[in-house]
């Protein structure tokens, strides 16, 4: 009998594309177990469709982690694919998106089973009951169908990270991911949580706001190991706020010099808790190779800024991590959201002030904007009636819901198109770093360094008629065969390998 189990992972539209974390873990207690796991990244591999439809006639499964956005376009269309071939099939669906909609994903016609939260256990034990072809009710933290009706049982308590197994990295092809982003990087996970719950942020609805972390020795290990193992350049820890326990950030630093690693790694954090780091400890983590901070100004207005639940934040913080950061030679990156629910054209207005303001004062400093996106299980969703959010209601309703796309009730027409130029010129005012290689050549980058300084006259004085400047910008994008970092459509790689199985 088959032991294998097909992992699907469908493209989140993005240059920057890299071994997915979710899959990784859950298929360690199955290659433990003795089964055979198979995973096809769609970014990375070419007739992903055919490829999948070939790997499952010897499956016991199929898996599919996703988030909320345009990876459920591909999911379906992989699903449906399968259940033309076969109804029977079982297709399982993790990921953050199910957790937080299991009942609205489980309704889809196409899906069989969802695992909500952690499920390096419930996918083993899921498996394992496929093939013995048993029930499954007394499987914590999933749902499935029965008789045509749904059926969740109990939830799973969440596990710590400490007791959680390690990520099965050698599933990932680096070679390919390579050739998509011009960089060898993975991501790592080394804490769950955070113990602030801001008004657009999902991470409460599936972990909850209990902070809880891998010790910094285990750290050390486990990312020095893998970076030279795979012969990574780059880490993206991808914990929520890195930097809740300061010894433990301290003792990784301290670590990784001792262990001489020469990888460079990026964290997130909120402005508060990187405000009150010293220049010694930023000094020590740039030691440790530690190269960009990521935290979430997100508005600048404090109107907005209370609105979204952010009262630890205040400006003085945000202003002292970007000077301490750069003086430390770490790059201060921030993230801002436009158009949450209270924030109007004044309000708006000053948030590009003061992020004009920030790339003046602190010429190193970056910002990457966003529209506000309605994602399910942030708390700002409790009031979706009211500020009249269409939520949708079926799980495909929700592939359109993406940052660079979305209109909101109060953000239509003539002033959604008057923000997306203004995020445009934004981009091109201030030089940013994305994770992927540098593709531009001396020509290119001087071309658009003149670009920035019309660009910048033009968001002081809030005029975006006739753009010529963002034209150009295109021209020589398409004169470089630059793909945007993030885009609705899937990838069309060339010349890349399949994913191995």
């Amino acid at each position: 009998m088959s032991k294998k189990v097909v992992f699907f992972f469908p493209s989140f539209a993005s240059t920057e594309a890299t071994a997915p974390l979710g899959i990784l873990a859950v298929a360690t207690p199955l290659l433990r177990a003795g089964y055979e796991v198979c995973l096809i990244d769609s970014t990375i591999t070419p007739n992903f469709e055919r490829r999948v439809l070939e790997e499952v006639k010897d499956a016991i499964c199929l898996g599919v982690s996703l988030v909320t956005g345009p990876m459920i376009r591909e999911t379906a269309k992989i699903a449906r694919a399968i259940k033309a071939w076969n109804p029977d099939f079982p297709i399982i669906l993790g990921g953050w998106h199910p957790s937080l909609l299991p009942t609205q994903t489980l309704e889809a016609p196409f899906v069989d089973i969802v695992v909500r939260g952690q499920g390096e256990e419930s996918m083993l034990e899921v498996v394992r009951h496929l093939e013995s072809k048993s029930a499954m009710d007394l499987i914590a933290g999933i749902g499935f169908k029965r008789d045509g009706k749904l059926v969740f049982t109990a939830e799973r308590p969440l596990r710590p990270l400490v007791d959680m197994p390690p990520k099965a990295y050698h599933l990932a092809d680096f070679d390919a991911y390579e050739r998509v982003c011009g960089r060898r990087w993975a991501m790592y996970t080394s804490s769950l949580a955070c113990p602030f719950n801001c008004a657009y942020c999902t991470n409460a609805g599936v972990y909850g706001r209990k902070w809880n972390a891998l010790p910094a020795e285990q750290f050390v290990e486990e990312t020095v190991d893998l970076t030279r193992r795979y012969n990574l350049e780059m880490l993206w820890v991808v914990d929520d706020n890195f930097l809740v326990d300061l010894d433990r950030a301290r003792a990784i630093s301290e670590g990784l010099v001792r262990a001489g690693s020469s990888y460079h790694w990026s964290i997130q954090a909120t402005t508060n808790l990187v405000a009150r780091l010293s220049i010694d400890d930023l000094k020590l983590l740039k030691r440790a190779g530690l190269q960009q901070i990521c935290q979430g100004a997100e508005s600048g207005s404090t109107k907005v800024l209370e609105a979204m639940n952010k009262d630890f934040q205040n400006f003085e913080s945000i202003y002292e991590s970007a000077a301490r950061c750069l003086e430390a030679g770490i790059r201060p990156s921030f993230n801002i959201i436009f158009a949450f629910p209270g924030e109007g054209p004044a309000e708006r207005r000053e948030t590009i002030r003061f992020i004009l303001d920030m790339c003046t004062r602190f010429p190193g400093a970056e910002f990457w904007t966003n529209i506000f996106t309605p994602y399910p299980g942030a708390p700002v969703m409790q009031r979706a009636k009211e500020i009249g959010i269409d939520v949708p209601t079926s799980f495909e309703g929700w592939v359109d819901f993406f940052p660079r796309y979305t209109e909101l009730p109060w953000l239509k027409g003539r002033e959604h198109r008057r923000l997306q130029v203004t995020r445009d010129y934004l981009r091109i005012a201030f030089d940013r770093i994305p994770i992927a290689a540098q593709r531009r050549n001396t020509f290119t980058r001087l071309a658009q360094k003149c670009i920035s300084i019309p660009a910048r006259w033009r968001l002081r004085n809030d005029f975006y008629a006739a753009p010529v400047e963002l034209w150009l910008n295109g021209k020589l994008k398409q004169r470089m065969a630059l793909k945007p970092a993030v885009d609705a459509k899937r990838i069309q790689t060339t010349a890349t390998a399949e994913a191995s199985c």
